[in-house]
């Protein structure tokens, strides 16, 4: 029995095991990989981290260089001024403030361009170091940049308007433009907006976009034309000469010889009618300066014609010529009804007949004698 016993089983060993403690030899054979690993790519990493320097210090380099370039350009731009015609008319048609808007928006423009195209062309450089696949990049924003530019397209048609506006000159700060949608004072003038100030005070933000036409009355000259009405039977000679004396004794006076740039006309007459005629008298003055010359005008023409004892007539005038002026009906009497004597109004206003008792018939002779 003690033979055949089979021995006693041993103990279980522990579930729990200890973690593996690294020896000298592990610590030593990993440094020694690393840094055969280091050793092995450290001349790729210079040169990559060589070649994105580069990259960096010539993209800076050449934006640095390019944005100069340009403010040197607007610079230029801005303190030369050229005649139109050989004439000072352009220094009188691009004041300092537009022309200084005007190059900050075209700098602005120009310097956000350049820079946008030079450091969008050095970051896919430097990711082209680092052996990215730049073709879904390049797809995927070709895609987004598609979709976007659809979604914002009235974004895109303002700013493309704007720049072109700003590129072509067609107004700037201080001009008085017609722009379709509004009309006013060109007080700013931005790449997506343009803002208008109205007759009344009020501010415009026309989106460059919806401008189809531009109608700029600051630009080149103006017209100021005044029409005088008078009676009929005025002397055409006197009233020439009197408007020729007028426009002579304004065009020598100041301001109104700096305003005007050309003499004033007497046109002659523009209309004939039974009781009036229309003389027209013309003047080519400074841009928007001429409604401000029309005022002078019409207050120097009524002064002259009542000096003159020339009437001037049309609206509360002709009404006062109507009032003096006798009227040639006055000595014919009114229509009555008493006119016709078949009216009713003769048939009442007849005299009443007196009531008298109808007198008796007369006997026959005969008949008396039969009587009697």
């Amino acid at each position: 029995m003690a033979a055949g016993a089979s021995p006693s089983p041993s103990p279980a060993p522990s579930q729990s095991t200890a973690p593996a403690v690294p020896s000298l030899q592990d610590a030593q054979e990993s440094a020694t990989n690393a840094a055969s690993w280091v050793e092995q790519n450290w001349s790729t990493w210079l040169a990559m981290g060589l070649q994105i320097l580069l990259i960096v210090v010539v993209a800076v380099s050449l934006r640095a260089v390019v944005r100069r370039s340009i403010t040197k350009l607007i610079d230029r731009m801005n303190r030369t001024v050229q005649a139109v015609d050989g004439s000072a008319l352009g220094g009188l048609l691009v004041n300092a403030e537009r022309r200084r808007q005007r190059a900050a928006a075209i700098g602005s423009v120009l310097r956000s361009v350049a820079s946008f195209l030079i450091l969008g062309t050095a970051a896919l450089m430097v990711l082209g170091t680092f052996k990215i696949n730049l073709a879904p990049l390049l797809a995927s924003a070709g895609v987004a940049g598609v979709a976007i530019g659809f979604g914002a397209r009235n974004l895109v048609t303002d700013f493309l308007s704007g720049v072109f506006m700003i590129l072509e000159d067609q107004y700037g700060v201080g001009d008085v433009i017609d722009a379709g949608v509004a009309t006013g004072e060109v007080i700013e003038v931005g790449l997506r907006v343009t803002k208008l100030r109205g007759d009344g005070g009020e501010i415009w933000y026309v989106r460059n976009g919806e401008v189809k036409r531009i109608g700029n009355l600051s630009q080149g000259w103006a017209t100021a034309g005044v029409d005088v009405t008078v009676r009929a039977g005025e002397e055409l000679d006197r009233v020439r000469a009197t408007l020729d004396e007028v426009a002579e004794k304004m065009s020598k006076e100041e301001p109104w010889n700096e305003l005007l740039w050309g003499p004033i006309e007497v046109l002659g007459l523009e209309s004939v009618l039974i009781d009036s005629m229309v003389v027209r008298v013309s003047a080519k003055t400074m841009p928007g300066k001429s409604v401000t010359v029309e005022r002078e005008l019409r207050w120097r023409i009524k002064r002259a014609f009542d000096a003159a004892s020339i009437r001037i007539v049309g609206g509360a005038t002709a009404l006062e010529d109507a009032e003096n002026t006798p009227d040639p009906t006055a000595a014919v009497a009114a229509p009555s009804a008493y006119a016709s004597t078949d009216s009713p109004q003769v048939a009442a206003a007849a005299p009443i007949a007196s009531q008298r008792p109808a007198p008796s018939p007369k006997p026959e002779s005969g008949s008396a004698r039969s009587f009697e």
